[in-house]
């Protein structure tokens, strides 16, 4: 099978992350195409794996990918979030726990919902096609000031009102269907000068209705939390991360996990015992190398950052859980 997708930072994850002990249970918990899971089965032959992937189309894939691997690996079709959530108590607890949070270069060139800007498809954009609303549903009914407010909080467009007024002019005449569509009335909204920019002008806004059709950052917190709960004590937990919004979430979780004390400020008296759930293992987050952004430019904006969760005592472990 051809194979559309390049796993990011793949030699460093697998060096962070490599398994310390016998028998090692690894969750990719965004398997895409199974590029770190190849990898991962290839390198250690007594790992195991179970991916997830909310997907179905890009995790027929994956299986047709990883099938020479057979048992080794157990495929999860829904989103990590609700995995964590309702992880079996009576299943072995995983040693290692990976997040690739980027989006499969599958789904910009051969999903057809819409990722891409470049193409004439349906205006789409969810990750599981069979739930939620698709982006089509946001643009042509939020109204233009929450319009303008998301595509600035998930985008960080700069000119998301602009963009915002002429999404809601263009389709009061017609209904806006189609990715390309919209890329041409969002081109066409800005300054002249930020059109000769590096990216496109409509990169930010898509990012940002990809964001929301599919919960991203609503989901990232409770995801992390609920991963974190279930990761064998003294495994690790790696998170790779392709923007500031998402990685600022990943940073601020670890180093609050990595503090003395948990409590929250209105608790007058410590109660967690004042000992850090995880060791950060990396003092600065990982970047591609010269070489790899050269050899695969999206990973460009990449960085893993990754954790060990310390050994805890049953009351602080319940004090965690019942956060979530």
């Amino acid at each position: 099978m051809e194979i559309v997708h390049t796993s990011v930072l793949l030699q460093e994850t697998l060096r962070c992350l490599a398994p310390e002990t016998v028998q090692p249970l690894m969750v990719d918990a965004t398997l895409g195409e199974g590029g770190h899971s190849g990898a991962f089965l290839s390198e250690f032959p007594e790992l195991r794996i179970i991916g997830v992937d909310a997907d179905p189309r890009i995790q027929v894939r994956a299986r047709e990918r990883l099938a020479p691997f057979g048992e080794r690996i157990y495929f999860y079709p829904g989103w990590a979030d609700e995995f964590f959530l309702d992880y079996p108590c009576d299943w072995k607890s995983p040693d290692i726990i990976l997040f690739d949070l980027g989006i499969s270069l599958f789904h910009y060139e051969r999903s057809g919902r819409g990722f891409s800007f470049r193409n004439e498809e349906p205006l789409d954009m969810r990750l599981n096609p069979h739930t939620g609303e698709p982006a089509e549903a946001i643009v042509n009914t939020l109204n233009e000031k929450d319009l303008a407010d998301l595509i600035f909080q998930y985008g960080e467009e700069r000119y998301s009102r602009r963009i915002a007024r002429a999404i809601t002019e263009a389709r009061s005449g017609s209904r806006i269907t189609t990715a390309r569509t919209l890329a041409d009335i969002i081109y066409h909204a800005v300054p002249q000068e930020y059109r000769r920019g590096g990216i496109h002008p409509a990169t930010k806004t898509f990012q940002a209705l990809r964001i929301a059709v599919n919960g991203e950052l609503d989901r990232l917190p409770v995801m992390l939390k609920a991963a974190l709960d279930v990761l064998a004590e003294g495994g690790k937990m790696g998170v790779i991360t392709f923007h500031s919004l998402e990685d600022r979430i990943v940073k601020n979780f670890f180093r609050d996990e990595a503090k003395h004390c948990i409590c929250p400020p209105e608790q007058p008296i410590c109660i967690c015992r004042g000992k850090p759930r995880v060791e950060l293992l990396l003092k600065k987050p990982v970047s591609p190398s010269a070489e790899e952004v050269e050899r695969n430019p999206p990973s460009r904006s990449a960085r893993l950052r990754v954790v060990r969760k310390l050994p805890q005592d049953p009351a602080r472990e319940k004090m965690n859980r019942d956060v979530v």
